[in-house]
């Protein structure tokens, strides 16, 4: 392995986005015996990029660090069990962070092959798509006449999941937060939209629902929906836990994090098996680690989705690197649609 002399947008201290962030050189190491190294044009924003700059996500590694989970960019560099044929390829690809890096390390696996696809779309289908993909087509499939409610139905897995819901033939509860954005989900196939600033979510649904129950909650919020979601559900109901923004929201530190785990309640599994209802928990980075082969099959399918013309992808904005603090901003402002990515120009 040899060092690699790049630039990143570096993650110095936690806080504002404004002085959260500064752009250095710095050195990688690579490739290993199953990496590729990436010359990055374009890098792609999660949410959990703001609960790490924010100090809220135990898995991001201690500062100063590069964090990003996905590139665009072309393969420059292999290690000695890579076929040479992808060098030059142009491609998506996971990284486990440091994609706010111009140069990237990743494994082989993690990383497809996109042609002349603009970045901006190809960066919907990493992260994002792979998420909602992994928890509506492989870990609990959704099925035809099924009530499912998406929290955040605008955003980066919202949009998506919508899309995947309706290929199934389910009945869409899309929960937003501004009337912005009623027009997208609805385009997307939403067939209630449920607008939580103008009254008490639970209760729309309820509402809607009559004597009905939901059968399926995606859900990356936790705290306070969680209670909420479960009394939603009806046998054999499922709520698939996937984030924990409302914890983003805390100004107490360790007090918010308490008051965040006392909101979901305690959960006892006998309770869970008398009602049938059942919660899982999905952390795309464990996945990633333990069973990567998830990971590679959930990327590839999804870009032949998109290829097919099956799944359409959402951007909700396209800054370039010396605007991360403009994005980072618009991202936990919650605002935003869509996907937010990062160009290396200039």
């Amino acid at each position: 392995m040899s060092e690699i002399d790049t630039e990143a947008i570096v993650l110095i201290k936690n806080g504002s986005a404004e002085k959260a962030f500064e752009r250095r050189n710095i050195k990688i190491v690579g490739p290993k015996d199953n990496e590729v190294v990436i010359e990055s044009e374009a890098f792609g924003l999660n949410y959990a990029d703001v609960m790490a700059r924010n100090g809220l996500y135990r898995e991001a590694p201690p500062l100063p660090c590069v964090v990003g989970y996905e590139v665009v960019g072309k393969i420059i560099k292999i290690g000695k069990d890579v076929s040479p044929d992808v060098i030059g390829k142009r491609v998506l690809g996971f990284c486990r962070f440091g994609g706010y890096a111009k140069h990237v390390v990743t494994q082989d696996y993690a990383v497809v092959e996109i042609n002349e696809m603009p970045a901006e779309e190809a960066l919907v289908l990493c992260t994002q798509a792979v998420t909602a993909y992994y928890m509506a087509e492989y870990l609990t499939p959704i099925h035809k006449g099924e009530k499912v409610l998406i929290h955040a139905a605008a955003g980066g897995v919202g949009t998506i999941l919508i899309q995947l819901a309706k290929r199934k033939g389910a009945i869409v509860f899309a929960k937003i937060g501004n009337e912005s954005k009623r027009d997208l989900v609805l385009k997307l196939g939403a067939d209630h939209v449920i607008n939580y600033n103008q009254s008490e979510y639970s209760a729309q649904i309820s509402e809607i629902l009559k004597e009905d129950r939901l059968d399926a909650s995606f859900n990356p919020i936790a705290g306070s929906t969680f209670k909420k979601d479960m009394a939603l559900l009806g046998s054999g109901g499922r709520i698939i836990l996937f984030g924990g923004s409302e914890l983003s929201g805390g100004k107490w530190g360790f007090f918010s994090q308490l008051n965040f785990v006392r909101k979901m309640g305690l959960i006892l599994p006998i309770g869970l098996m008398m009602r049938s209802k059942n919660v899982l928990g999905v952390n795309m980075l464990k996945i990633a680690d333990n069973r990567p082969m998830v990971l590679s099959e959930c990327l590839n399918e999804v870009v032949q989705l998109y290829l097919k013309g099956e799944l359409i992808p959402q951007v909700g904005g396209v800054y370039t690197v010396d605007q991360i603090a403009e994005a980072h901003a618009a991202l936990e402002s919650g605002k935003t649609t869509g996907k937010l990515s990062v160009k290396w120009v200039g």
